[in-house]
Formats: structure tokens, C-alpha cells, sequence
């Protein structure tokens, strides 16, 4: 009997080109080839030209299909047969597929995972921001019931106060075709901020807004929050970054890379 085999293989971020060669092959050797794209949006992609590159169908996942309650329909499918199950950007940076993974070993599913290109590398390549330098990651929520949930605002604060900067995801929902945009981020930190008082993210606090990372019209621009809360970031995805205390090489990549002024941005 074939062993039952699982491999998440990360796309990258931007089209169906920034596949790995091995994330390739093995999704051309897959008995079934699985799919999904509600965590997080490649603007380039087209499914079908992923289809023609790999030669086959791909089955394309909704959250519902993927997480716990749905988990006897697809693993039990899988059970006996080499499935690939594709990945905006890298597959171990949302829990959902890393509740999948554990699932399926618990079910005597061997799993194995080709890794992608992720925000948290595109963000240093673009900025000059060093990796090593960043603390807690947050996400920003959407708006849309009246709450305020603040402790993105406090994780940003204790970040920065041991020199670590800050980035901040921004919520989705790809069944609404709903992408936050760095506006709406900065909208709502300043929100908080009119709440909390602590000067955290003042509208002079200079932020870095990230659009469309991985893909050739990346675009990186560093200004305050009054000026980028104006600023034409263009089409999705997008996301901020608060830097704390920077090194002397990153303000100047800041500099050269994102247009920060020479002014605003000192080690």
C-alpha cells in the first residue's frame, strides 16, 4: 500500500513563477494537488496558468474545506495517495495549515513541507530593515462592528520600547474580496492612539508602508503617518512597518530604498 503522503509547498508571493522547482516536480508526481488562497492574496496569480505549469487540475480550498470540523473529508481522501496542498507565500506562517499538519500526523499522514518566499523576508529585502531587529508581528483588524481592539497598539508599544520595530499584517477576507489597505491600517492605529494617549503611533511617528511585496511592482515608502495615511499605495496586498531604533545601515537603506528623508530617519 502506498504511504500516505501530505506536502505543503509554499508559492511564494506574487504569480504561479515563484513556485520552487521541487514544489514543482511534486506537484506534477501528486496523486492530488489541493490549493488555497484565503490567507493571503498573490496579485499576479492566475489559477489556470498554475494548472497548464503543473499539468493537472488543482482542487481549490475554501477555510471551511481545511480546518478542524472539515478534517475526515480531506485527509480521509488523501489516505493511500501523494497529496500537495499549495500555499500562498511560506506554509508554516499561518496556523491553519499548521493545525492541518498536525491533524494529519496524528492520522498516520506523513508530512512534509517545501518552504516560500514570505512577508517577513520581502519586507527586509525592500526596506534594508534587518531581520534580527523585529519583534512581535500583529495584525491589524478591519473596523466593521464598532469595537476597538487594542492589543495590536500594545505589542507595538512593547516592541518599541526594546528597540524592536513592528509589522503589522493587515486583515483580509478573500471570501468578501476584502483586503485592508495601509490607510485603513493607519486609520486604525490612530484611532487607538486617540484613545491611549501614550504616544505610541502619533501622527508624527515615522512608518514604512509595503505594498504588493514579492512581485515586480513591489513598492516600499517611508514617511509619517500623516503623509502615508494620503499616500496611493495602489492595489493590494499591503502592509505596515513601525521601526523602533534603527542601525545606522538601516536608516540609510530607508534612504535609498523607500525614499525616507535624511531627516526623519537617524540612527
Amino acid at each position: 500500500m502506498t504511504l500516505s503522503q501530505l506536502t505543503f509547498v509554499g508559492l511564494g508571493l506574487d504569480d504561479e513563477r515563484s513556485i520552487s522547482l521541487r514544489g514543482l516536480d511534486l506537484a506534477k508526481e501528486a496523486d492530488y494537488v489541493f490549493a488555497e488562497f484565503y490567507t493571503s492574496l498573490m496579485p499576479g496569480l492566475d489559477p489556470m496558468n498554475l494548472e497548464k505549469l503543473i499539468g493537472k487540475s488543482i482542487i481549490i480550498l475554501k477555510r471551511d474545506d481545511v480546518e478542524e470540523h472539515a478534517k475526515s473529508s480531506l485527509l480521509d481522501r488523501i489516505r493511500g495517495k501523494r497529496a500537495v496542498f499549495l500555499v500562498p507565500g511560506d506554509p508554516m506562517i499561518a496556523t491553519t495549515h499548521i493545525d492541518l499538519r498536525l491533524r494529519a500526523e496524528k492520522a498516520g499522514i506523513k508530512t512534509y513541507v517545501i518552504p516560500g518566499a514570505s512577508i517577513f523576508s520581502a519586507i527586509c529585502a525592500l526596506t534594508g530593515l534587518q531581520a534580527y531587529k523585529f519583534g512581535r508581528t500583529v495584525t491589524l483588524p478591519h473596523i466593521d462592528s464598532g469595537s476597538l481592539p487594542e492589543s495590536p497598539y500594545d505589542h507595538i508599544k512593547a516592541n518599541m520600547e526594546n528597540g524592536l520595530h513592528t509589522l503589522a499584517l493587515l486583515d483580509i477576507s478573500a471570501e468578501r474580496n476584502y483586503y485592508m489597505t495601509i490607510k485603513e491600517g493607519l486609520e486604525y492605529l490612530r484611532q487607538v492612539e486617540l484613545n491611549r494617549k501614550q504616544s505610541v503611533v502619533p501622527d508624527s511617528r515615522v512608518v514604512v508602508g509595503v505594498a504588493r511585496a514579492g512581485g515586480g511592482d513591489a513598492l516600499a515608502k517611508t514617511g509619517t503617518v500623516r503623509e502615508l495615511v494620503g499616500y496611493d499605495f495602489g492595489g493590494p496586498p499591503h502592509s505596515l512597518i513601525i521601526p523602533s531604533r534603527l542601525h545606522f545601515m538601516e536608516a540609510e537603506a530607508l534612504q535609498i530604498l523607500t525614499g525616507a528623508r535624511p531627516g526623519a530617519v537617524r540612527a
